[in-house]
C-alpha cells in the first residue's frame, strides 16, 4: 500500500493515527441548548427553526465573520447541470490571479483568485495544501508563485488534497509527475475519485492516481513540521482539514485550514448532519489546542487576499491579520454549523 512505502531518509512520512477527544466533542455539542431546540431536544423543522439558526449564526458572525453568512442563504436542492457547471468554472478560472504572498514565516499563498493553494515550508522541503484547477494553473501560479517568493518548487514533497473536487486536485498529477511529490487524500475521497466523481468536467481533467490514503488523525511529518489531518465530512464525505503550527514575530500559532465549506451537494440531509457534527467537533479541538488561525481553500471565505495585501503594506511589528484568536475560530465554526442546521431544516420542511 502507498501509505506503507518507505520514503527517503531526509523526507520521512509519519502516518500516526491519534486517539481523538470524543468526550470533548460530546461536551461541545451538549454544553448549551442550541437555537431551535427545547430542553436539549431538537425541535421539529419549521420556518421558525430556520430563522432561529440564521439569527444565532448572525449573532456569532458579528461584523468580522460576515462572509461566512453566505452559507445561511438557501442552497439548491439539486447540483447544477453540466453546461452551467462548465460555464461557471470557466468564469472562475479566467479571473486575474492575485499576487502570491507570505502569511507567516513558514506559510505562503500561491493560489488563484477563486481557489487557494498554500505552501508550508519545512526544514526538509515543502508541504503543499491543494493544487488548483488545472496543470496550467499549477505551473503558472504554484510554481511561478513559489519562485517569486523565493521558494523552489522542486522541494514540494507532499500535496495534500483537502477533498476530491477538481479545483483542489487539478494540478496534483502534474506536480507529482514533475517533482515526485506524494499525493495525500482521504480514503473516502480517493474512492470517490476512482469510481464516480461528484463533479465531472473536462475543464479539470482526470484526478490523480491513488497514492497516500489517510484516515482521521493521521499526520504528515516533514522535517520539523507535522500536519494533523482531521476528517471533517460534509462538503464531501472525505473532506480533511489540516491543522499545523505557523509562526510570526517570534510567536508560534496553531492554524486550521477548513477543508470544504459550501453546500453544493444538493438535498442531502445526512451530509448536512455530518457537516454539523464536524463543526461541533472541530470547535472542541480548536479550544483544546488553542487554534487561533483559521484558513480556507477559497479566499472569499477567509479574506486571505485582503489580509496578504495588508501584510505587504504594514511594518513587520504590526499584528498579523491572519491571527484571529481562539474564540473567533470557535465562532467561525459555530456560524458554519448554525447555517448548516438552517439548511438542513429547510430541506426537511
Amino acid at each position: 500500500m502507498a501509505a506503507q512505502r518507505k520514503s527517503s531518509k531526509n523526507n520521512t512520512l509519519l502516518l500516526k493515527a491519534t486517539t481523538l477527544a470524543a468526550v470533548a466533542a460530546l461536551v461541545q455539542g451538549c454544553a448549551q441548548t442550541p437555537a431551535g431546540t427545547t430542553a436539549g431536544l431538537p425541535a421539529a423543522p419549521s420556518e421558525a427553526s430556520v430563522a432561529a439558526h440564521v439569527a444565532t449564526a448572525t449573532r456569532a458572525a458579528g461584523t468580522d465573520l460576515k462572509p461566512l453568512l453566505t452559507l445561511c442563504q438557501p442552497a439548491p436542492a439539486a447540483r447544477p447541470p453540466q453546461d452551467a457547471l462548465d460555464k461557471s468554472l470557466t468564469g472562475f478560472i479566467n479571473r486575474p490571479a492575485p499576487p502570491p504572498g507570505q502569511a507567516f514565516n513558514n506559510l505562503y499563498f500561491v493560489g488563484a483568485d477563486w481557489v487557494s493553494a498554500w505552501a508550508i515550508k519545512t526544514s526538509q522541503g515543502i508541504i503543499l495544501i491543494d493544487a488548483l484547477n488545472t496543470q496550467a494553473e499549477a505551473a503558472a501560479l504554484i510554481e511561478g508563485g513559489m519562485r517569486r517568493l523565493g521558494l523552489d518548487p522542486a522541494q514540494i514533497k507532499y500535496v495534500i488534497v483537502t477533498h476530491g473536487h477538481g479545483d483542489h486536485y487539478g494540478g496534483a498529477s502534474y506536480l507529482a509527475q514533475k517533482y515526485r511529490a506524494r499525493v495525500v487524500m482521504s480514503e473516502a475521497d480517493w474512492t470517490m475519485t476512482e469510481t464516480r466523481l461528484e463533479f465531472a468536467t473536462p475543464i479539470w481533467g482526470a484526478p490523480p492516481k491513488r497514492d497516500i490514503s489517510v484516515k482521521d488523525g493521521d499526520r504528515i511529518t516533514l522535517g520539523d513540521t507535522s500536519v494533523t489531518l482531521y476528517l471533517t465530512p460534509g462538503h464531501t464525505m472525505g473532506t480533511i482539514s489540516p491543522v499545523f503550527d505557523v509562526s510570526a514575530g517570534g510567536r508560534k500559532h496553531r492554524a486550521m485550514l477548513w477543508g470544504g465549506t459550501g453546500f453544493n451537494f444538493g438535498k442531502d440531509v445526512p451530509r448536512l448532519d455530518a457537516y454539523i457534527g464536524a463543526t461541533q467537533r472541530m470547535g472542541a479541538i480548536a479550544q483544546s489546542q488553542r487554534i487561533d488561525v483559521m484558513l480556507s481553500n477559497h479566499s472569499n471565505i477567509d479574506g486571505s487576499q485582503a489580509k496578504l495585501a495588508a501584510l505587504r503594506q504594514q511594518p513587520a511589528p504590526a499584528a498579523n491579520p491572519f491571527v484571529l484568536g481562539t474564540p473567533t475560530v470557535e465562532r467561525a465554526l459555530a456560524v458554519m454549523g448554525e447555517c448548516a442546521q438552517a439548511q438542513r431544516d429547510r430541506f426537511l420542511l
